[in-house]
């Protein structure tokens, strides 16, 4: 039972990586790291060891994604092929 756990768990986890590395979008790929992050932690969960799934949660998926997350959204979008209207005022 374990054994197809830890394969599903893989294959997920290889599947929300490739998501991330493939998406246009940085919001989403950011979104597929954590994702990616969780499974991983998961499958730390499930070889026994807690501590290092622990810490992959709350440093991966916690911070390093609120950190990617906030610094996409502080950005301005550039190369969408629509013409950036100025503000005149």
């Amino acid at each position: 039972m374990s054994f197809y756990l830890l394969v599903g768990l893989l294959i997920f986890t290889a599947v929300f990586a490739l998501l991330a590395a493939e998406a246009k979008d940085l919001l989403h790929a950011a979104l597929y790291l954590a994702a990616t992050a969780i499974f991983l932690a998961l499958i730390y969960l499930l070889l026994f060891a807690p501590w290092v799934a622990f810490f992959q949660l709350a440093i991966y998926a916690g911070a390093v994604t609120v950190l990617l997350v906030a610094a996409i959204s502080l950005t301005t979008r550039r190369g969408t092929g629509k013409p950036e209207e100025e503000d005149v005022t």
